[in-house]
């Protein structure tokens, strides 16, 4: 069995994420920024919690730290924080939105990795797994038939399209790691009011089959629940 370590975990996608990997028998680790939320879903799910902002070096350091002091490995990292962004109009979006968005989004990943990496290398068969979306896709943002096609997020979108983008890169840069990437589909989440068609558990099909994979699975791949996916 492997030790799981998923960010932004205590509610929504990451959240039922661990629960299912604890249901399959794994060792899951908890992260999230905010404590009291983060230590009740643990608590809930009879899981460890450990602390992350993902947006802060020193949070990440830290949190890597503490996962080495207990567990001293991991073997699947999970990238599932995230935050949406409604504004639509190009006209009343910031730079300041721009780079609030892609510091959790994107900025968050990397950092994530970076420090992670230690503890993934001491693992027999480590992955990662990166929390993207049906909405970084260019196909799938163009077709009136999806929902994806309908939804105007430019930087949401935007952001999820470079973490695709990232996963590439990553599984062409760390041959020894799985790297992939997760679309869960129009799922049911606060990321979006619940106005998903997907149940939480639907959504998360893809990043649970990622995170399960055995030796040899292919890297650099967008999955859905239904399997790979173009881009």
């Amino acid at each position: 069995m492997a030790i799981i370590f998923i960010t932004g975990a205590n509610k929504g996608l990451g959240h039922e994420a661990a629960r299912r990997l604890v249901e399959l028998g794994h060792t899951v680790l908890l992260g999230a920024r905010d404590a009291e939320r983060g230590r009740s879903a643990a608590t809930a799910l009879g899981v460890r919690f450990v602390r992350i902002d993902v947006t802060d070096d020193a949070s990440v350091t830290a949190a890597a730290a503490d996962v080495a002091g207990h567990e001293g490995r991991i073997d699947v990292l999970v990238n599932n924080a995230g935050i949406n962004h409604r504004k639509a109009d190009p006209g009343s979006i910031t730079g300041a939105d721009a780079l609030g968005v892609f510091d959790t989004n994107v900025a968050g990943a990397v950092r994530v990795t970076a420090a992670f990496l230690p503890l993934l290398r001491e693992s027999a068969d480590p992955a990662i797994v990166n929390v993207s979306s049906g909405m970084g896709s260019l196909a799938f943002t163009h077709d009136p038939n999806r929902a994806e096609g309908n939804v105007v997020a430019p930087l949401y979108a935007a952001s999820k399209s470079a973490l695709t983008m990232l996963t590439t890169m990553y599984a062409k840069a760390l041959p020894d790691i799985r790297v992939n990437a997760a679309d869960p589909g129009y799922t049911a989440t606060d990321l979006n009011g619940h106005n998903g068609f997907q149940t939480v558990t639907e959504g998360t099909d893809a990043i649970v089959a990622l995170a399960t994979e055995g030796p040899g699975a292919g890297s650099g791949r967008f999955v859905d629940r239904e399997g790979d996916i173009g881009w």
